[in-house]
């Protein structure tokens, strides 16, 4: 079924995560995977929300067992990538969504074209 949304998961992401896993940083002790999240809100009208999570349920799309996503944020992510930039400026997971509109400055809110949803 991940085939059918075209979401990558970026080598950095998957380095970070098995970084924090091995460490055991703070919500990463364990197992634990990204979860990636589409909700309402922000100041452009949806909106990521990202952190760690250990509980996979029915509608989760579990993506190199690194990264869950459930099946309706999976739609308003298609053809995205998740990545992680770590840069002079920050250091965070990020999403590049073909399907924005447009952005905030934060890269955490969004806007989207209903039609280009699945």
């Amino acid at each position: 079924m991940s085939e059918t949304y075209g979401i990558t998961i970026d080598d950095s992401a998957i380095k970070r995560i098995e970084a924090l896993r091995d460490a055991k940083s703070g919500e990463f002790s364990g197992r634990a995977l990204l979860r990636v999240a589409v909700e309402g809100g922000g100041c452009s009208g949806f909106q990521y929300k990202m952190g760690a999570e250990e509980t996979i349920n029915d509608d989760d799309i579990v993506f190199h067992d690194a990264v869950v996503i459930d099946e309706i944020s999976a739609g308003y992510l298609k053809d995205s990538v998740v990545k992680f930039q770590d840069d002079l400026m920050s250091a965070m997971f990020v999403i590049d969504n073909p399907n924005a509109e447009s952005s905030c400055g934060c890269q955490a809110s969004f806007a989207i074209d209903p039609n280009k949803m699945i």
